[in-house]
């Protein structure tokens, strides 16, 4: 498994972009995609639906790659325990639940 930054790097590269180029199409610069590359700094959320055109990747496969990567970042900069992740699926399962009873409606 590779971070969202060297899945970002991976994909451009198949692509025979540079950073610049690619930071162009993306809507920001070189200096950026380099930092997002190296897993200095994060891409911006709003910046996924422009990426996933941009690479011809289905959404939810780039947002699935994005906060996988986002939240095993956190979990690891906070020194949480490995079992952190078991619970926040069981937490992200609860509220799928949730949320679907809330927007059932009985006429």
């Amino acid at each position: 498994m590779a971070t969202f930054g060297d899945f970002i790097k991976l994909e451009r590269e198949k692509r025979n972009w540079t950073q610049t180029d690619f930071g162009a199409r993306l809507g920001i610069n070189s200096a950026a995609i380099c930092r997002i590359e190296n897993n200095n700094k994060q891409l911006s959320p709003a910046k996924l639906e422009i990426l996933a055109e941009i690479f011809s990747i289905d959404l939810l496969k780039i947002k699935e790659l994005y906060y996988a990567d986002k939240f095993a970042r956190e979990a690891i900069e906070n020194n949480c325990p490995e079992n952190v992740f078991i619970v926040a699926e069981k937490n992200a399962e609860y509220l799928r639940l949730k949320n679907t009873k809330q927007t059932e409606l009985d006429f």
